[in-house]
């Protein structure tokens, strides 16, 4: 049943932050998806000692893909392929598997955040034993593997079910379809007190819950609505469709619109929360009311004896460079280490390792701890209500006390997207080359401290990065350039701006920022060079 089909390199398959992302139509080609699987072997090598996970958000071409890699997997010898039924597992469920079961990896296919469907985007990243994303030395491998493949083994076979749980063999590799649910909600049950949780359902407190039509529905249909007990109808949009029904599974205040609307509305719940298309980010809100990301780090890891498996201690935090400054605060207060590191969960998960942080999280709705190694959406929503269930607070009012504790850090991000690749990457170079020359300038109220390149020095292997470009200026207030590597085609350009408050915290947050606004595209000629006058994304 083994054949081996010959092949041509693709020069398009480099990695990025989180694995490979592309238009489906680009991943739809011959041989593309069998190119990047084989070469992914190619780097592991002896496969016959492997057990690896297999499973994805549900986005369309997925069940194509899962097909392709099963037969593969088999052609090269794997041990065993553990499946999840149907193909369905959200990111941080297959992490919490991996690191369980002490597999020796993981193929996760998605794109996350990104729109799905046949005109929107594909993903498929590699996790390693840890649960998470894999480092860039082996990143790069695999990339250069791509780039002088010449042929891939495949089973010629039929397609393989995978809608009934249990085991059975394909050539010499053990495949086991497991639920992909069980493992997660029951790591959620060993560190949150349920039967808090439940009381504060039955008390009367609503929720809703958006998931986005993508794969955690079936989570929070489960542990929110069946274990804790909010009513009926408190997860909507819980059932994964390929192409998310239309919908863009990215949770923040322009694209999770249907909940937002609810929440500022006069019907709204307490609280509302949504996730994206993989499950590994979060938003969280209350009546009339929208918690950053920024502020939901703080928050968290400022309320960390609240919940049960880390009620002892925590090693510390990090953060993103880009992420704002207010979790620094909490780390400084509470006498625990503190980090800032590159945008890309990989840079996180050494210092996982490394017993260095416990908490971490990303300005763009991602939030974790080292209970796996991946950001975690429910786990965010799960903490924020045992928060609520302790302290009986609403959201507005335990944000709003942190601001008043620690000091505001007000924040926007402006995305700039679909940016033609070689003028994004010329306005970045030119701007570094501008940064020395701003020390001591100023503008308005604002006085430049400092610009430079954020450069990260890792403690546990010793590896540099440079990853965007920042401004500081003399009052704690910041700006931060960076090229995403999570899109699909182009470039998008981000503008982080953030203006740090210790007692005026309760104002406009964009009436706020907007100076620094000004001073992001003038310095950086964002308009002159992309014909970009506003940003085509705020959040």
């Amino acid at each position: 049943m083994i054949k081996t089909v010959a092949t041509t390199p693709f020069t398009d398959q480099k990695m990025g932050t989180a694995g490979l992302r592309r238009k489906s139509k680009i991943v739809m080609q011959p041989n593309y998806i069998e190119n990047f699987v084989q070469s992914i072997f190619n780097v592991i090598g002896d496969l016959s000692n492997k057990t690896i996970l297999l499973g994805g958000d549900g986005r369309f071409y997925n069940d194509i893909a899962i097909q392709k890699i099963i037969k593969m997997a088999a052609a090269n010898g794997l041990k065993k392929l553990v499946v999840a039924k149907d193909g369905f597992i959200s990111t941080p469920a297959g992490s919490v598997v991996i690191r369980k079961y002490q597999l020796s990896g993981g193929f996760i296919l998605s794109a996350s955040h990104n729109p799905g469907g046949e005109n929107g985007d594909f993903g498929l990243k590699y996790s390693n034993e840890s649960g998470g994303q894999v480092p860039t030395s082996v990143s790069d491998k695999i990339q250069q593997e791509t780039l002088k493949i010449t042929e891939y083994k495949i089973c010629d076979c039929e397609d393989i079910d995978v809608s009934r749980l249990g085991n059975f063999k394909l050539e010499n590799m053990e495949i086991e379809v497991i639920d992909g649910v069980k493992d997660y909600v029951e790591m959620m049950q060993q560190i949150f007190d349920f039967a808090a949780l439940q009381k504060l359902a039955a008390s009367g407190f609503s929720m809703r819950f958006d998931a986005m039509n993508a794969v955690t529905g079936p989570y929070a249909k489960e542990i929110f609505e069946k274990l804790i007990g909010f009513k009926d109808g408190s997860v909507v949009n819980f059932i994964p469709k390929p192409d998310f029904g239309g919908l863009h599974p990215d949770p923040n205040l322009v694209y999770a619109k249907e909940l937002v609307d609810f929440m500022f509305s006069d019907k709204a719940a307490d609280f509302g929360a949504a996730n994206d298309g993989d499950g590994d980010r979060n938003m969280i809100l209350g009546k009339g009311f929208f918690v950053t990301p920024n502020d939901s780090l703080a928050i968290l890891t400022d309320n960390y004896k609240l919940i049960p498996y880390y009620a002892k201690g925590i090693y510390g935090v990090a953060k993103s460079a880009a992420t704002s400054t207010a979790v620094a605060r909490v780390a400084k207060a509470h006498n625990i280490g503190y980090y800032e590191v590159p945008t890309g969960w990989k840079y996180f998960v050494n210092l996982m390792d490394s017993n260095r942080i416990t908490f971490c999280g990303e300005e763009s709705f991602g939030t974790g701890s080292s209970h796996i190694r991946e950001k975690d959406g429910i786990w965010a929503v799960l903490f924020w209500l045992s928060i609520i269930a302790a302290t009986g607070k609403s959201v507005e009012q335990i944000t709003t006390e942190h601001w008043q504790k620690y000091g505001r850090s007000y924040y926007i991000r402006f995305d700039f997207e679909g940016v033609d690749t070689a003028v994004a990457d010329k306005l970045m170079a030119d701007l570094e080359a501008k940064l020395p020359s701003l020390g001591g300038k100023t503008y308005g109220d604002f006085t430049v401290k400092e610009a430079k390149p954020f450069v990260y020095n890792d403690p546990v292997d010793g590896s540099t990065t440079k990853n965007g470009l920042v401004i500081y200026f003399t009052d704690g207030s910041r700006i931060v350039y960076r090229l995403s590597g999570t899109g699909s085609s182009g470039a998008t350009i981000r503008v982080y701006l953030e203006r740090l408050q210790t007692k005026d915290v309760l104002q406009n947050p964009l009436d706020m920022v907007s100076p620094l606004g000004k001073i992001a595209l003038d310095v950086a000629e964002i308009p002159e060079r992309t014909g970009k006058h506003k940003a085509d994304v705020i959040t």
